[in-house]
């Protein structure tokens, strides 16, 4: 990069670690009377700083600078900026249409006469196979080694892909399976806090910067880096150099006091702040941490929180570094040149926090003493929905009450005989406790306290109930090390939590399939089976297509809960079992105290253990090194395929993009109420056997057995866009009392798959509108929930409010997301969903959030309303004038 005139003074130089640096000073833009740089937010000094330096690369105007510098935290935003970030992360659930899109535009460019090799990643990516992993078999010795030669067995043909993207494309790394969970990787190894680069022959420190393909991106924030998930659309956009487009945000302030009571964890304190968090309404804002409490919290308690973001709503959760910051980077290997350049750094930009720091400018405010935090679940569907663990039973029954209210008085108990043991099966069984997910196992403080749990039970002759699918899925290599370390490897083994695998399992919904009576009893009956787990998501259908009520937990908790079997059970007060001698036990008699936790992670959590692991991050095992690669700059696409395929969103795509059209005779595919989410939209989990997508597989020769899940499928439209809105637990009003992915369609009032009613709309041409309540697309920041919309002909959809991510997903692909006026909604407006719908004022001059006007004709005559286009920036008007994002990114490059 060449560099532009240093508008404000700013250029400067930084010697750290045996080396010089320039970087560009904010303290330059105080001197200059720019704005208060000193008091704002220390997330948005890192977007000032990425403003400032782009000024100077000739990619950002002078007035963005001073924008964000002057920024007024009481008002409301409404200024667009572009954030250009310095690296992309995605998963391989995400990662693999992103690059199937990627090899698709070659095609398309090379089509349209242009050079196909500039498809290539500008900004580094890293892609981390951690999604496909599932939990086969468990509770034996050799269940990692089952589940990752079926693993392999499912992805062969995906994996080989991705090495021959890693080959074909530049600045495109891959870590290969079994190697740990893409935030837990990101967070001990590939963030760097402060990055180096090169303009005019020298060396450049700025801020570390990303986006990434999963929603839980922000666990990074915890290392002082600003990083949020985005869905696979737009992280191709910024891996081809595009900026991110962005309103600069409120930013909300959450003080943190005192010191978290013994018994606690950092799991209680997340799911309190997202409790918190959610009362306030933080979407689409940055949430930032300040206050003398960060220092009682270690980096991995950060991340545990920072990673939840997307649960409580929020852009980002942000903590500034400071001296824990420094500590975690030394002990995870990272070099010392490395941490001495981000103390250097951050310290020159006032980026650094010590408990002296003044507290920034805040839109808002919140506080928490976190000595008041006490031992806490989530669930039965949301992650925000905390239940304080004294009255976990209480809030059961009250749950059993709404799914089985025939049953919630006296429970039906079915016999059941599995595995040689005999038992009854209930409501509210614990059918998986699952220790699973980044957000608990990168922090080993709760890994050893599970450790620790599962020891004193064994040594009190307490298991874990035969009913209980128990599984252990760490984030990284690291934590099985500390754990046998400690000795502690047995006692989990001995309570059934032998290790499955390193990656992503239960929480995405890569349970695995129960034991076939433990099923059969829950299905034939009708039971409520619940599940707990230490993940971030317990959304419905997500978990386990037989249970119904999910709870989020510690991983200490989640031991417990195996023991106990059931969330019939104060767990506080009743006894899990008896000991050798006969005397009661009770979760106080096995929890470990604060002191034995703390002592063996001093003792068995060592750095050499992070070097060792992540010395040859990217080599893979054997069966990784042995995969043939397909070769060449271009993909060769095998119409067999089932897992691959060339996607049609470029076909026949022209230089300049056609006229917008207004919408005319549209139909409603869907009715939805509050909290759809983005599983409920494009599920990731089993492929049901009676649906669209399973009829496709089997035409194409595949075997219910070879199914996989519609996340490792997602490198192929067809199966994607017949798996959209195919959640089992999905609610469409239009066929009242239903579940799963059926509609009305409209002209003759037959019920029939959505899927199927998409294509007989589209042979008539008819174009499609989803209706919805609020918070419309929350939950995992999946690009297919925009993709199979867009593919099933939907052109508009009408919310009241919309998460932030899928809102942005949408326009990517072309679609329009409009929302309802303040005090209107679905009920009020009186919509049926069968009228048919004009959508007038998009052609012509669209502007964002131009006023879109609606009417609705149906039987009773017409309604009329103005809907608000959410097109928020002119960049995203761009976006929805050429058909998506990805298109404008093509033509940009067709034409240079």
């Amino acid at each position: 990069m060449t560099s532009q005139t240093d508008v404000f003074q700013a250029r400067t130089t930084l010697d750290a670690g045996g080396s010089t640096y320039r970087m560009y000073s904010l303290k330059a833009l105080e001197r200059a009377g720019v704005g208060d740089v000193a008091s704002l937010p220390f997330s948005l000094k890192v977007l000032l700083e990425n403003q400032l330096r782009y000024l100077d690369l000739g990619k950002a105007g002078e007035s963005d600078v001073r924008a964000v510098a002057s920024w007024d935290p009481k008002a409301t935003p409404d200024r667009e900026i572009g954030f250009s970030v310095a690296r992309v992360l995605l998963q391989d659930f995400t990662g693999v249409p992103a690059v199937v899109d990627l090899a698709a535009m070659r095609d398309a460019l090379a089509s349209m006469g242009g050079d196909p090799n500039k498809i290539n990643p500008v900004q580094p990516a890293d892609l981390v196979i951690d999604h496909s992993v599932q939990v086969d078999e468990y509770g034996k010795e050799a269940a990692f080694l089952i589940n990752v030669e079926r693993e392999y067995e499912r992805n062969e043909e995906r994996y080989q892909f991705l090495r021959w993207g890693q080959k074909a494309f530049e600045n495109f790394r891959v870590v290969p399976p079994g190697t740990g969970i893409c935030h837990q990787v990101n967070l001990e190894y590939l963030a760097k806090s402060v990055m180096v680069g090169e303009a005019d022959g020298e060396k450049v420190a700025y801020p570390d910067t990303l986006v990434g393909t999963d929603s839980h991106t922000p666990m990074v924030n915890a290392l002082g880096v600003v990083g949020w998930g985005v869905g696979g659309i737009e992280a191709e956009a910024a891996m081809l150099g595009q900026p991110i487009s962005m309103l600069i945000p409120e930013v909300v302030g959450f003080e943190m006091t005192g010191k978290l009571p013994a018994g606690t964890t950092a799991t209680d304190l997340v799911l309190t702040v997202v409790n918190i968090l959610r009362k306030k309404g933080v979407v689409g804002k940055f949430v930032e941490f300040y206050g003398d409490g960060l220092s009682q919290l270690s980096v991995a308690d950060r991340a545990t929180i920072s990673n939840m973001a997307p649960e409580y709503g929020a852009t980002i959760g942000f903590f500034p570094v400071d001296d824990k910051t420094l500590e975690y980077m030394r002990f995870t290997g990272r070099p010392d040149e490395t941490v001495e350049l981000v103390e250097k750094y951050t310290k020159a930009q006032g980026l650094f926090r010590v408990d002296s720091t003044p507290s920034p400018r805040f839109s808002d405010t919140v506080k928490l003493d976190l000595s008041t935090v006490e031992p806490s679940l989530a669930g039965p569907k949301r992650p925000q929905d905390k239940i304080t663990l004294s009255k976990a039973k209480q809030a059961w029954a009250e749950t059993h009450k709404t799914l089985e209210p025939a049953d919630a008085e006296s429970p039906k108990k079915v016999p059941v005989s599995y595995d040689g043991a005999n038992f009854d099966l209930q409501s509210g069984d614990v059918v998986i406790a699952a220790i699973t997910s980044c957000t608990n196992t990168s922090n080993p403080t709760v890994m050893i306290a599970a450790g620790l749990v599962a020891k004193k039970a064994h040594e009190k002759g307490l298991t874990r109930k035969p009913w209980v699918k128990s599984s252990l899925a760490p984030g990284s290599m690291v934590v099985t090390n500390y754990l046998a370390d400690a000795d502690l490897t047995r006692y989990l083994d001995a309570l059934g939590f032998n290790l499955v695998g390193y990656g992503c399992t239960t929480c995405i919904g890569n349970s695995g399939p129960l034991p076939d009576p433990i099923s059969k009893a829950i299905n034939e009956n009708k039971l409520v089976a619940t599940s707990v787990l230490s993940g971030n998501r317990n959304f419905e259908g997500r978990i386990s297509p037989d249970v119904r009520a999910n709870y989020l937990a510690s991983p200490p908790l989640v031991v417990a809960y195996s023991i106990a079997g059931t969330m019939n059970f104060d767990i506080t007060t009743e006894p899990l079992g008896k000991d050798k001698d006969g005397n009661d036990v009770f979760l106080k008699d096995i929890w470990p105290t604060a002191e034995e936790v703390a002592a063996t992670v001093k003792k068995s959590v060592r750095s050499e253990m992070f070097r060792k692991e992540y010395s040859n991050v990217f080599h893979g095992d054997d069966k990784w090194r042995a995969l043939p690669t397909p070769t060449g700059g271009t993909f060769d696409w095998k119409d067999a395929s089932t897992y691959i395929r060339l996607p049609t969103f470029f076909t026949d795509m022209g230089p300049e993009p056609a006229p917008v059209e207004d919408i005319a005779g549209a139909r409603c595919l869907a009715k939805l109420g509050d909290s759809v989410t983005t599983d409920h939209i494009s599920p990731a989990g089993s492929i049901a056997k009676n649906s669209p997508a399973a009829r496709y597989l089997m035409e194409h020769g595949v075997e219910p057995k070879d199914f996989n899940s519609y996340g490792s499928r997602r490198g192929n439209h067809e199966v994607m866009v017949r798996g959209t809105f195919a959640n089992i637990r999905l609610r469409n009003l239009l066929v009242p009392g239903s579940e799963g992915g059926v509609t009305k369609y409209i002209p003759n009032g037959e019920t029939m798959s959505i899927y199927d009613a998409a294509m007989k709309y589209a042979e008539e041409n008819t174009p499609l509108v989803v209706l919805a309540g609020k918070e419309y697309g929350s939950g995992s920041s999946r690009d297919w929930a925009a993709k199979g919309t867009r593919l099933l002909g939907i052109r508009a959809v009408i919310a009241e409010s919309y998460e932030r991510i899928h809102r942005s997903n949408l326009i990517g692909m072309g679609v329009m997301p409009l929302q309802f006026k303040a005090g209107e909604n679905i009920e009020s407006l009186g919509l049926t969903g069968e009228e048919t719908f004009d959508l007038t004022n998009i052609a012509g001059t669209l502007k964002p959030g131009q006023e879109v006007k609606v009417v609705a004709k149906g039987e009773g005559g017409s309604k009329e309303f103005t809907a608000i286009a959410r097109l928020d920036t002119p960049n995203e008007v761009e976006y929805y004038r050429h058909g998506g994002i990805l298109q404008y990114v093509l033509r940009q490059l067709a034409a240079s």
